[in-house]
């Protein structure tokens, strides 16, 4: 498919149709870079996530299944806010229950955009905000975002975490934050330590480290009764679970491997 630029059905329904010279020549060097470990997402320069299509390069971490677990609770969270707000009709409003119309997300470290561009897909009435600390990251995720006429839906943003973002005006913070400790280097996949961005992987010694950063930054943005969501991994679970001690409502979501993959927790109404 990538060397003839086609769609898979035309690849079934064309059997009979040979490579020319320079189709063979750019197949072999796309077998002979995979071949020395180089992921064939790089090579192809594509990743489908969330059934988008989605540009990548080596500047971004590769988006995987498992982050698709971290749309799925979001959307979950909104549906059970938005009937929090149902409820209300004719009450006054509780604090913290966003309107449809009113909803604020950020996608913290945004890489390819992946999440945000899922969120801004599925809540077409959602102001998505995304952050990166790398330009080259943003160029990938904005080309992304063209790409699926989402441009005008996403504000871009080059920050280390959420510096410079609002204080308390959003309901969500999603995130894919490295996660892993560089004491679990050796069991990383080889073709992830050589090829993927280090700092989308590792957060440092622990692996908490910059989770441990991003949950009291996320509780200054939130709105009162807002929920951070972000994705983890079954060897820091616990951890997390105590990092997020004073925020309400915290719970652990499990793969379908049955690891813990989703860490989410609300913040509490008063703050």
């Amino acid at each position: 498919m990538f060397t003839l630029d086609c769609g898979r059905a035309y690849l079934y329904a064309h059997p009979e149709r040979e490579l020319t010279p320079d189709e063979t020549q750019r197949y072999d060097e796309a077998l002979a870079r995979r071949a020395t470990g180089v992921p064939a997402q790089y090579i192809t320069g594509h990743q489908e996530f969330w059934g988008l299509d989605l540009i990548v390069s080596p500047a971004v971490l590769i988006p995987r299944p498992e982050t698709e677990h971290v749309v799925e609770a979001v959307l979950e969270l909104v549906s059970a806010v938005r009937s929090e707000q149902s409820q209300d009709q004719g009450q006054k409003p509780r604090t913290g229950v966003p309107t449809p119309h009113d909803l604020r997300i950020v996608d913290l470290g945004t890489g390819s955009g992946a999440i945000a561009l899922a969120l801004a897909k599925e809540l077409p009435t959602a102001e998505i905000h995304a952050t990166d600390i790398s330009p080259e990251a943003l160029e990938v995720a904005r080309a992304n975002a063209a790409r699926h006429e989402l441009t005008s839906r996403i504000k871009f943003h080059r920050a280390d975490l959420l510096d410079g973002l609002p204080h308390g005006e959003f309901d969500f913070v999603v995130s894919n934050p490295p996660y892993v400790g560089e004491s679990e280097e050796d069991s990383v996949q080889l073709e992830v330590r050589k090829f993927e961005p280090r700092n989308a992987v590792f957060a440092g010694p622990t692996g908490l480290e910059v989770i441990e950063r991003l949950i009291p930054q996320a509780q200054t943005v939130l709105r009162p009764g807002g929920w951070l969501v972000f994705e983890i991994s079954g060897a820091i679970a616990e951890a997390v679970r105590h990092r997020l001690a004073g925020w309400t409502d915290v719970g652990l979501t499990n793969d379908l491997q049955g690891i813990a993959r989703v860490a989410a927790a609300r913040k509490p109404s008063s703050c």
